[in-house]
């Protein structure tokens, strides 16, 4: 295998943990950011594209997308960040206002990445879908968001969205991206044409922190879904962990396997990666081993973060494929998603040469919480421990109602965290009641 290059050798961002935990503070984070000019506030997709388009950063490739067919196309920062305009200046010739919610549906396609940040531009909230959700969940989803747009491919809107359409009631447009051939279908808008009337030059207005941002929907498993409200103020969080957690680099290629339909996809398949100035990967495929261990060969990557059922797949198909591979470049990887099993953290060291540094958050968290960290030795089974900026304790409610810390060892409880992180989530959509009962 060739030799590392220096970015696979950098030291961690954060050398000393318990040093960095004391020195920590939240407006210090915040002071990482930019900020709108002119102190108008702060917006998530001013930091994550506009910023760098207007530094020496504007060349660097912010977005490799790599599609189906193995197939690529690169965006830097400038592209991102007119082509973002774009689909700002597309909203808003549309009529959408801030708050308004816009719905996407698509699958890991640089469009995806596009309205996103478009749409975070012109203060209405960007509520993200899984691509795999079938009609009666997007349904259910719409019932509770109350869209105006929605945006989508010409495939998906053909075999999810067509026949439920009258029944959204909200939705005024629904813009296409072509991934077929076929004519229009009838009341929509074709992404390309659209984008071609429009400026690629849009000023974001005052943001304030506490503007909604983002609108996360839980998998409802467990009932109907609930949607989780997230504000600009979140990217203070999602910079920083990326930093903290992930252990950014300017010159790093960073591939986050999540799909952005779940919060994971976003807040670092998309913010994070970003606003951290490096290069992400945007992989449109299916998950297949060879595919990708391909990709971390052939992109250098150098800080992945993936799931804990990829891991297990990879492991039943065997280190052999991973060691076929030259992913001497990939210096930390992360994993999220469930608990992830011990036999699997020991086994990246087999197949890749670095343990997976495992943690945890949640879609009411925004952010990584607790984690394994680049500069403290893992534990394998371990979640980590909380970040610089989150404290967080095991209690338990006693018979009287009093909610009590545990400090006894193997004693269990619950996890609980002290509110005042900038991505804690501020409310689930239209249900007041059950977000004070958290």
């Amino acid at each position: 295998m060739p030799a590392a290059p220096a970015a696979a050798a950098a030291l961690p961002n954060m050398p000393d943990y318990e040093r960095a935990r004391r020195g920590f503070s939240w407006p210090a984070a915040r002071r990482l950011l930019s900020g709108l000019p002119f102190g108008r506030g702060l917006n998530i997709a001013h930091e994550a594209v506009d910023r760098h388009a207007a530094s020496p950063r504007a060349t660097h490739v912010a977005v490799r997308a790599i599609a189906v067919d193995g197939s690529r196309r690169d965006f830097t920062y400038d592209d991102l960040a007119r082509h973002s305009s774009r689909f700002a200046n597309l909203l808003t010739r549309l009529g959408v206002d801030a708050g308004d919610r816009v719905f996407v549906l698509a699958p890991r396609i640089p469009e995806l990445v596009v309205a996103a940040l478009g749409t975070l531009k012109t203060r209405a909230v960007f509520t993200p879908l899984f691509a795999a959700f079938g009609p009666e969940p997007i349904r259910a989803r719409a019932e509770i968001g109350r869209p105006r747009v929605i945006v989508t491919t010409r495939s998906l809107y053909r075999r999810k969205i067509a026949a439920i359409r009258e029944a959204l009631h909200t939705v005024e447009h629904v813009i296409l991206v072509p991934d077929e051939a076929g004519p229009q279908p009838a009341g929509t808008l074709e992404y390309h044409e659209e984008m071609a009337r429009s400026e690629d030059h849009y000023t974001i207005v005052a943001t304030a922190p506490g503007d909604p941002a983002l609108l996360h929907f839980t998998s409802g498993t467990t009932g109907m879904p609930k949607g989780a409200v997230h504000v600009h103020e979140a990217v203070v969080a999602h910079h920083v962990t990326g930093i903290l957690a992930l252990d950014l680099h300017p010159d790093d290629v960073f591939w986050c396997t999540a799909d952005p339909g779940w919060v994971t996809g976003t807040s670092y398949g998309i913010i994070a990666p970003l606003t951290n100035g490096v290069t992400s990967i945007l992989d449109a495929g299916e998950f297949d081993a060879q595919r990708w261990c391909r990709i971390l060969q052939d992109e250098a990557v150098t800080v992945w973060y993936t799931a804990p059922t990829a891991i297990r797949m990879l492991m039943r198909a065997g280190a052999d494929v991973a060691r076929g591979f030259d992913t001497s470049r990939l210096r930390f990887a992360a994993s999220v998603g469930e608990p992830l099993n011990p036999e699997a953290v020991v086994w990246g060291r087999d197949a890749f040469g670095h343990m997976f540094h495992d943690n945890w958050w949640q879609t009411e968290t925004g952010g990584i919480m607790i984690a394994n960290v680049a500069a403290v030795p893992i534990r394998p089974g371990s979640m980590g421990k909380p970040l610089p900026g989150i404290e967080a304790a095991v209690v338990e409610r006693r018979p009287d109602g009093r909610v009590c810390e545990v400090h006894e060892p193997d004693r269990q409880g619950e996890l609980a965290l002290r509110p005042g992180w900038p991505s804690m989530f501020r409310g689930y959509w239209n249900e007041p009641g059950r977000y004070a009962a958290c």
